[in-house]
């Protein structure tokens, strides 16, 4: 069954179905690749062997592990076929079945993070992994400006809150999990006009869910693909920038390492950072 819907909701969860979807006919995948390659390389320095894998939000699959079994999670009904339909924050999975969670770029467009992260953490097995990309505080930089000046006298809400490489880590934090790591890999891509970027959005299913988003108006379309042109190189070409944040965490278990005790120490900070007295000559 669908989620309700609330008032207090960032994201239209509907839209957000129907934008995956027809995102499904003309699928741009760069970005995600990108972001599965980089979980990919994460994977490729952990010593175990998984075989119970769920990849939560899977778009068109795209992920693959040999000798393992994967389950796939979409909120769209086209890139559910052959797995499950359904929003990342509500619960589809019993407890501790698997143990390793993939999800590549849905956290950002998610409606509760912090609630995602702790389905995910529950549905790992003890000492199970999390594996998580998702496009982050500074992507669309250039765009954001563009509408800025386009919009000067009445900014519409037309761009998402973004979660930025710290934030990340304390969401892992405060859903449960264990060693939890955050890091930011930056793409650059250069288009030749706002309307290839526009292009690959849609492609993506990353354009505008904000419920109540006041529509496009011919003026504000044509100054902001102005200010777009106007941004760019000598090759005719303006950048934009897509930061692709990465999170690392662990189901918690007893094997895992633990910090030291408050107070083990036994060499003082303090006398550490006094100045060392000259060396006889």
């Amino acid at each position: 069954m669908p989620a309700a819907e609330s008032p207090s909701e960032i994201f239209d969860r509907a839209l957000r179905r129907k934008r995956r979807d027809r995102a499904a006919r003309a699928y741009e995948s760069f970005v995600r690749d990108h972001m599965l390659e980089g979980i990919s390389e994460r994977l490729e320095g952990v010593n175990r062997r998984f075989r119970d894998v769920l990849d939560l939000g899977s778009f068109g699959g795209g992920f693959e592990l040999p000798g393992a079994s994967i389950t796939r999670l979409d909120a769209g009904s086209i890139w559910a076929a052959g797995g499950t339909q359904g929003e990342e924050d509500q619960p589809h999975f019993p407890d501790a079945s698997f143990d390793l969670i993939v999800s590549a770029g849905v956290l950002d467009s998610i409606n509760d993070v912090p609630g995602a992260l702790a389905l995910a953490r529950r549905a790992l097995r003890p000492d199970g992994l999390f594996l998580g990309a998702f496009l982050g505080a500074g992507t669309l930089a250039t765009l954001r400006a563009c509408f800025m000046a386009a919009e000067a006298d009445r900014p519409a809400a037309r761009f998402h809150p973004q979660i930025d490489v710290r934030a990340g880590g304390d969401l892992l934090t405060r859903a449960g999990f264990a060693l939890p790591v955050s890091d930011v890999e930056t793409l650059s891509v250069r288009y030749a006009s706002i309307f290839g970027l526009f292009r690959d959005l849609r492609g993506m299913a990353a354009t505008n869910l904000l419920p109540g988003a006041p529509p496009l108006t011919r003026g504000t379309l044509a100054r902001a693909a102005r200010e777009f042109a106007e941004r760019a190189g000598a090759d005719g070409r303006t950048a934009e920038r897509f930061e692709i944040v990465y999170l690392t965490g662990w189901a918690p278990d007893a094997s895992q390492p633990k910090p030291a005790k408050r107070g083990s120490a036994t060499a003082s900070l303090l006398d550490a950072l006094k100045p060392k007295p000259p060396e006889p000559r």
